[in-house]
């Protein structure tokens, strides 16, 4: 991914739209989709205009499959989605794709055709369980995908130690995962912890085993930890405190600007 870590010093804050349950999918309500697409372009303009980075365009569809597969109809709306918030922000905000649980080729593809700049991808390497099943990727077809649609200009955020990743069996550090996921040919790693103590021994032990790789919180940063918590990290996805009525509400832009002046106070952005 270009720039990233920014060659500034400054910290990458990409909040998160949650979307409604797309067509294609068992909870989706018919003739919602057009609200859906208006409110993740308003929670992106306000994303924009509170100074945050980019975004992470997010399926919540209640259930998913564990493939590498997603329904053309479900596809077709996120793509429509994501090209009308690339559409209704500036050059310089990035816009990323994760289709759940971990339809990484059609997020790819969805951000190559609608102007996205990256994807997070929930397993790169290894296997995770959840609670819909065993998510087992194959990060050799997502890599030749990539390359089949010279998509080498989307960045792969890959989890290594998350609320979607667990290495399944134990017998590795979130270190080696790191160094696995760099290795399979992620750009970027995602991790996070409920303590955030812990979260920086995690970050201190990646920075270790892979000094030039980028990490970003894949959660819990909130406007009292994240001048703590960017300090370590090179950027972080972040949701439910930026939105005006709890997880899945739009965006406020209000909550946005005081998010990023928390993160300026320590120097997380000049």
């Amino acid at each position: 991914m270009a720039d990233f870590p920014r060659r500034d010093g400054r910290k990458t804050v990409l909040g998160m739209i949650h979307l409604r349950p797309l067509p294609g999918t068992p909870f989706h309500q018919d003739g919602t989709l057009g609200a859906t697409l208006e409110s993740a372009v308003r929670s992106a303009v306000a994303l924009e205009r509170g100074g945050a980075d980019g975004c992470l365009i997010q399926t919540v569809e209640r259930v998913y499959s564990v493939a590498d597969e997603s329904d053309p109809a479900r596809t077709a709306a996120m793509a429509l989605i994501t090209d009308a918030v690339v559409r209704a922000t500036g050059a310089g905000f990035r816009v990323g794709v994760q289709m759940m649980r971990n339809a990484v080729s059609a997020s790819l593809g969805v951000a190559k055709v609608s102007g996205g700049s990256f994807v997070r991808v929930g397993a790169l390497v290894g296997q995770t369980l959840s609670p819909h099943g065993m998510v087992t990727p194959d990060p050799l077809r997502i890599m030749e995908y990539r390359r089949k649609i010279a998509g080498e200009d989307i960045g792969i955020i890959a989890d290594i130690d998350s609320m979607h990743f667990s290495w399944f069996g134990g017998g590795k550090t979130t270190a080696e995962v790191a160094k696995a996921a760099a290795g399979a040919g992620a750009d970027a790693v995602s991790l996070c912890h409920r303590d955030d103590d812990t979260t920086l021994r995690m970050i201190d032990a990646v920075r270790a085993a892979a000094p030039d790789l980028p990490v970003i919180l894949a959660g819990h940063t909130h406007h009292d930890n994240a001048a703590r918590l960017l300090a370590a990290a090179d950027g972080a996805f972040v949701g439910s405190c930026l939105e005006r009525s709890g997880w899945g509400s739009e965006i406020d832009s209000g909550r946005v600007a005081t998010y990023m002046e928390a993160v300026r106070a320590k120097g997380g952005r000049p």
